[in-house]
């Protein structure tokens, strides 16, 4: 009997310990970015369904593989909430040498795949492995680490801040020999970011801006495929059957769409028209089938995810966690950023870049880093609670007298009250 009382016991007792982890989990920033993945799998299936039955005779492909990858990156956001930061912040260095080690095992032959002339990928069986989408997250974490270590230097000194960029520069060098274009300006840009949140001084920083801007500049002028890409997004209307063909597939759709859209697979320009449609160019065929209506809801969840980011980072900055407010902070510019160059191509205010729309393209290695990066944030928010808690409670037993005062409290009846 005494031994059923137990495992009764034990059983309460994990139940509670179970409801006070979900309790510290930050439930707006994950049902917002489960409810950003679901529309994902909705709209991949409904973009790329025509494509497939045709080729493969098999509607549902895409899907399938998604929804993998979906289970897998869901799968990693559980263990990785269960992980403590300071492990993170230990392992920067280690992220750092992994990421380079990758960049450059991708550019040997015979072990990186390439597609449409990029060898970005390591064939991993189920799974091709995109270097770059690692990079994003592992450098950013090693960026947070090192302003952590280093914060004094980078604020007071030029080459506290120069060594970091250094490194960084060395891994978008190694990402144009893919060529990988859109994924170095979003490290280069989230790093920066997260430097300037670091304190870094106005004057090294509008150099480094300066610098990025005319390297940026020279990398596009010498690349002809590059440089077609920027004359066909300034007018692609001057060529719509060649270099122009993708863009404006991509803006008739959106003008398709109107007010209330089509209609959840009522799109005409997946229908081989817009190439690429599940991928780069997913968010086209949702703004034909859900208008503007849809749009708006849809960059209203983006906005609302990002700010959730950015109040963990400011609140765990609140609470002297330095190094989860920074990791905070670049994974909200991370995926903002990357979200609004997406949306931005598609809608034609920026040139074509090749890079998903976080948490809804088609990638297996972009959802699941996505969704680590979303677990990370999540821990980052249960730390916040755990800390708050214990703050509360050293108040609270400071507040407490250590010795009561029988006589003063003695009532007419001469009991305690």
């Amino acid at each position: 009997m005494s031994a059923f009382i137990e495992s009764l016991t034990s059983v309460a007792n994990n139940s509670v310990k179970a409801q006070e982890r979900v309790s510290q989990i930050d439930i707006k920033l994950f049902a917002t970015a489960l409810t950003i993945l679901c529309i994902g799998l909705v709209m991949i299936e409904s973009a790329s369904i025509a494509t497939v039955d045709r080729v493969l005779e098999s509607p549902f492909f895409y899907l399938k593989r998604q929804l993998l990858s979906a289970l897998l990156g869901i799968s990693a956001a559980f263990v990785v909430t269960k992980v403590r930061l300071v492990y993170w912040e230990k392992s920067g260095m280690l992220l750092l040498g992994l990421t380079m080690f990758l960049l450059v095992l991708v550019l040997i032959p015979g072990i990186g795949k390439t597609v449409n002339g990029s060898t970005r990928w390591i064939p991993l069986g189920v799974l091709n492995l995109q270097v770059s989408e690692l990079a994003k997250l592992f450098l950013l974490i090693y960026t947070a680490g090192y302003l952590v270590r280093h914060g004094a230097e980078v604020r007071q000194s030029f080459w506290g801040f120069v060594k970091p960029m250094l490194l960084v520069s060395l891994a978008c060098l190694l990402l144009l020999l893919e060529p990988d274009f859109g994924a170095t300006v979003v490290i280069m840009l989230t790093v920066m970011g997260m430097m300037y949140l670091g304190g870094v001084r106005f004057s090294q920083f509008f150099a480094l801006i300066v610098s990025f801007g005319a390297a940026a500049t020279l990398i596009v002028v010498s690349s002809p495929y590059r440089m077609q890409r920027l004359t066909a997004f300034v007018n692609p209307w001057a060529d719509p059957f060649d270099s122009g063909f993708q863009l404006t597939q991509s803006l008739i759709a959106i003008g398709r769409g109107a007010w209330t859209g089509t209609g959840l697979g009522g799109s005409v320009q997946k229908l081989f028209y817009l190439p690429e449609a599940h991928t780069d160019f997913l968010f086209a065929v949702y703004a034909e089938e859900t208008g503007l209506i849809g749009v708006c809801i849809l960059i209203g969840l983006f906005t609302y995810l990002i700010t959730r980011a950015f109040v963990n980072g400011r609140e765990a900055e609140k609470q002297g966690s330095h190094f989860a407010a920074f990791t905070a902070y670049g994974i909200g510019i991370w995926l903002g950023l990357q979200a609004f160059i997406n949306i931005g191509v598609n809608m034609g205010v920026l040139p074509t870049k090749g890079l998903t729309l976080p948490l809804m393209s088609y990638g297996g290695s972009s959802l699941i880093v996505n969704c680590v990066a979303i677990g990370i944030l999540l821990r980052i928010s249960i730390e916040n609670a755990q800390f708050g808690k214990q703050a509360l409670s050293r108040t609270t037993r400071r507040k407490i007298p250590k010795k009561v005062n029988k006589k003063s409290n003695k009532n007419l009846n001469g009991r305690l009250p």
